[in-house]
Parts: C-alpha cells; sequence; structure tokens
C-alpha cells in the first residue's frame, strides 16, 4: 500500500551519478489488478444495468491470504463519442448498497458523459456480506427514558455488539473505509482506468475523501454532497444530529408564532414549543393508538427538517392538542408517517462495524450524562438515540489501523454540498470538509434534505453538472435556496393554512431523491 520505498529507490536512481536505477518492485496487487471482468446483465430491480463479480483481498496487507467478493454494476455513458471516463458512486450508510445508484443517476446529464460505477461496498449486500444476527431487544423505545432504563440501553448495545462479533467471522476487523479505499482502486484498475471521478452522498463523502488522500493521483474530479465532519469521525457524527434537530424545530416553531392567526399555537418561537411539550405531555399519558410520546419526538424533528411540510407539522400538533378520537385519528396518521421516516434513517448495513473504526468512549457516565440532556434539550428526531451507548461503546475487535486523517494533495479542486437543515450530517460539516480539503462550498440555504443532487434542486444539479462534465468550478462558496416554505402568510397578511394532508406528507416523502430510496 505505501510507496515510501519506491519513492526513496527513485531519489537514489536520481542523485548517484552512473548507478543504474533498479526495477520498481513487484505489484502485490498485480493478480487483482489484471484480473477479467465479466460484464452481464444485472436481474430484478437493477435490470437495464450490468453487473460484474471481481475478488479482492480481505487484508490488503496481505494480498496473498484470504479474498472477498465485490459486486459492481454499470451503465455506460450513453453519448459515447462524449465520453470522459468513468464516475465511481457511493450513497453513504456506512454501509449502503450502491449497485443501484447508476439507475438513480440514469436521466441526469452525468449518464450522458460517463460511465456511472455501482459498487456494494465489502461487508454489504452482493458482495462478501458482513452479516450480523440481530440481538434481542431489552430497553423500551422511548425518547425520554428515566434515568432507571439508561443501564438497559447499555445492555442491549452491549449484546448487539457481542452478538455481532459472534456471527462475524474473521472479516469484521477488515471492514472499513480505508480498505473500502483501496478496493475501489482494484475497480479502478480492473476497469482500465488511469482516473476516476467521484460522486459520494453521506458517508460516501468520507470515503471520497479517503480514496483521495490514499490515490491522490488515481482522483480527477469530485463532489461531496452532504458531507460528513472529518472531525466528528464517528461518535461526535451522531450527537450532532440531535443538535442539528433541534435548530429545525426551533426554526419551525418560529415561523408558527409568525401565523397564531392561522394556527393558534403561540405567538413566539417559545410560546409554540411550550405547545408542543403540552402535547408531549398529553400523549406520554394518553396515546392515541401507536402514537404516544416518542413518535410524536420524532414526528416533530423529522416534519420541522422539511420545510414544505411545516403547515402540515403545524396541523399535527393542533389535532393531537384538540384531543382527537381513536377512530379519527388524522394528526396521529400523519405524525406516524414522519416518525417512521425517522427511524428508517437510523441504521444500515454494516454501520455498527465501520462507526468503530475509530475509538468511543467506554465510561458509560459519559453516555448517561448525554442521555440525561438530550432527553430535555434534543427530544426530537429521537434525537437520544445518538446520545445512547452503541455497539463501539463495547468494541469488542481491535481495528488494525487507525482512520485515516484526511488531506487533498495531488487532485483537482472539488465541490463539497450542504443543506443548512440536514440533520444527518448537520451544517457545520460541509464548510469543514471544503476547509480540510480546499474544495468549493455550495450551500443550500434554508434546506433540510439529506443527499442534493439529482433530487430536483435545479440550482445545485446545474452548478454540479458544469463541474463535473466541464470542469466549471462554482464559486469558492455559493448559494442555491431550497424547497420553499408553505405559502402562509403572516400574521395580518391574510390567507388561510392548507388543511392537513397525510398523502401530501407521504408523497413529499416519497419524492426526496437519495434519501427516499429504499
Amino acid at each position: 500500500m505505501r510507496r515510501f520505498p519506491a519513492f526513496l529507490l527513485g531519489m537514489v536512481a536520481l542523485t548517484a551519478t552512473g548507478v543504474t536505477a533498479s526495477a520498481d518492485p513487484p505489484d502485490p496487487l498485480a493478480e487483482y489488478h489484471a484480473q477479467p471482468v465479466k460484464w452481464a446483465a444485472c436481474s430484478g430491480k437493477l435490470s437495464g444495468l450490468e453487473c460484474a463479480t471481481l475478488v479482492a483481498p480481505l487484508d490488503h496487507t496481505e494480498p496473498a491470504g484470504d479474498r472477498i467478493n465485490l459486486t459492481i454494476s454499470r451503465k455506460k455513458a450513453a453519448a459515447q463519442d462524449r465520453r470522459r471516463g468513468v464516475l465511481f458512486t457511493n450513497p453513504g450508510g456506512p454501509g449502503g448498497s450502491g449497485l443501484s445508484l447508476p439507475l438513480f443517476l440514469a436521466k441526469s446529464k452525468l449518464s450522458q458523459v460517463y460511465d456511472v460505477i455501482g459498487i456494494d461496498p465489502r461487508g454489504v449486500g452482493g458482495s462478501t456480506a458482513l452479516n450480523c444476527r440481530a440481538a434481542p431487544a431489552i430497553a423500551a423505545p422511548d425518547s425520554r427514558p428515566a434515568d432507571g432504563e439508561f443501564g438497559k440501553w447499555a445492555a442491549e448495545a452491549r449484546e448487539a455488539e457481542e452478538s455481532c462479533q459472534r456471527s462475524a467471522g474473521g472479516i469484521r476487523q477488515f471492514i472499513s473505509t480505508a480498505n473500502t479505499a483501496r478496493d475501489m482502486d482494484i475497480v479502478r484498475a480492473v476497469l482500465g482506468e488511469a482516473k476516476i471521478n467521484y460522486l459520494g452522498y453521506s458517508y460516501g463523502t468520507y470515503l471520497g475523501a479517503v480514496y483521495g488522500t490514499l490515490f491522490p493521483n488515481r482522483l480527477d474530479r469530485s463532489v461531496l454532497d452532504s458531507a460528513v465532519h472529518p472531525e466528528w469521525i464517528w461518535h461526535e457524527q451522531f450527537r450532532q444530529q440531535a443538535v442539528a434537530y433541534r435548530r429545525s424545530v426551533e426554526a419551525w416553531a418560529a415561523w408558527v408564532g409568525e401565523r397564531n392567526q392561522k394556527f393558534a399555537l403561540g405567538k413566539s418561537r417559545d410560546e409554540v414549543l411550550a405547545e408542543v411539550e403540552k402535547v408531549a405531555a398529553k400523549l406520554h399519558t394518553a396515546p392515541i393508538g401507536e402514537h404516544d410520546r416518542s413518535s410524536f419526538d420524532g414526528a416533530v424533528g423529522v416534519g420541522s427538517r422539511y420545510r414544505p411540510l411545516w403547515s402540515d407539522l403545524a396541523s399535527i400538533v393542533i389535532k393531537l392538542r384538540s384531543g382527537e378520537k381513536p377512530e379519527n385519528t388524522e394528526g396521529a396518521k400523519a405524525g406516524q408517517v414522519l416518525a417512521k421516516t425517522g427511524l428508517q434513517e437510523l441504521r444500515s448495513g454494516v454501520f455498527d462495524t465501520v462507526t468503530c473504526e475509530s475509538d468511543w468512549p467506554t465510561d458509560l457516565h459519559v453516555y448517561y450524562e448525554d442521555m440525561r440532556t438530550f432527553r430535555e434539550r434534543y427530544p426530537f428526531g429521537f434525537g437520544i438515540v445518538r446520545a445512547a451507548p452503541m455497539t463501539c461503546t463495547f468494541r469488542s475487535f481491535t481495528p488494525p489501523e487507525q482512520p485515516v486523517r484526511i488531506g487533498r494533495s495531488g487532485y483537482p479542486v472539488g465541490v463539497v454540498v450542504q443543506s443548512e437543515g440536514d440533520t444527518q450530517t448537520q451544517y457545520a460539516s460541509g464548510p469543514a470538509m471544503a476547509a480540510r480539503l480546499g474544495h468549493n462550498l455550495i450551500t443550500v440555504i434554508d434546506e433540510g434534505r439529506h443527499g442534493i443532487y439529482n433530487g430536483g434542486n435545479k440550482c445545485v444539479d446545474e452548478k454540479v453538472n458544469r463541474y463535473l462534465i466541464d470542469g466549471a468550478l462554482p464559486g469558492s462558496s455559493s448559494e442555491c435556496t431550497g424547497d420553499p416554505r408553505p405559502d402562509v402568510p403572516k400574521d395580518g397578511q391574510g390567507g388561510a393554512a392548507p388543511a392537513l394532508s397525510p398523502n401530501r406528507i407521504q408523497g413529499y416523502l416519497e419524492g426526496r431523491g437519495l434519501s427516499a430510496r429504499p
């Protein structure tokens, strides 16, 4: 992997007059780089793509040892006469399957000039999978658990870690971002490409940055959409999600407070938040069907994140406050739609292994103190989950290397896209990633989506297309506007709020672009 010996040999050849340069050492990955790629039509939902399976070393420091499978997909550039290479993609996770991303991008302008490559990272899907047995639930799901429940949350996380370790075989310690990046370079070599271009979302932004750090001479243009914070790998990244949810809730509450004549939930942010707390307390003692305080807290977080749903969220609070009967639970049903969306975003794939590549606090009192703060200050969007002990608290394996400290040296300036209201990778992550790598930043104003490109934002699409296709960078710091807030006039300006529509909520959530992918 490291090329310092080759570099030093080159220096000797340059400085020692009359000495014949020695041959480069043999490539330990030559067998992997030279393997044939056998494309065949993908099956099922991936029909329309080509798929292939390659092999890679389980341990890149021991390439002659055990091997794993890597499954990849491809959609060839529609305009072969304008083809400018390959575009590697990753949807995030950690642990998201990437095979369908070429389909997701099939109607984008990028698909005209790039062979779009999807990869199931090691441990995921069609590649050699890391399958962990599910551990039994011990703690009751609660957005605001009592102190006496904290130990159950820790016990559940410990059991999940031990269960995963028991079923992970000998591969778990090798499931990491750095090794996934090394796998990507094997795919590049097999495809016969001198360089790749890259589009990564969420965790995929960190993966792309790690690839550029390890293989700077192999990366051309790169776009990092909804970036993780380079200093928050990984414990702090999740804690900050709860902070981002709170900010969106406060912004929503201020907007509602300016429209008290329409919603009658208070004339200020704090008055509206007080009404929200009253509804939460009411649902705690008298749930409506399955909709209790925990799912309500989740719904408030998700609903405030997506600006076009702000009027619907206010209507949900109004209906729940009014005491609707179980047989007329429009507000509860709409809240459940939002709450389930929040739960679906919590875990994916090999999440509990990749996020353990960095050290987490092992003192449970650190987590318990956070949980006390988060249940009071950050209950929305299941915020306490971000503060609670996780599998990595009880990590039962030793990563063979430290996480890569990312930097850019030797590949072109790229682009970072970040939404102001993103709760999965909160806004500060984007400027931090852009600053670390010297990339240009596109800020999406007043937007809560996570994964923006090819999700309907024309401004972002145009800037990214212009860069990835024509090589024209956007400004060093530029802005695009996000999805609009509901057209509900402020007090004194007339008009009325639209009626609550669970179907409108569901339709919006299904049209969020990458975030709506199953």
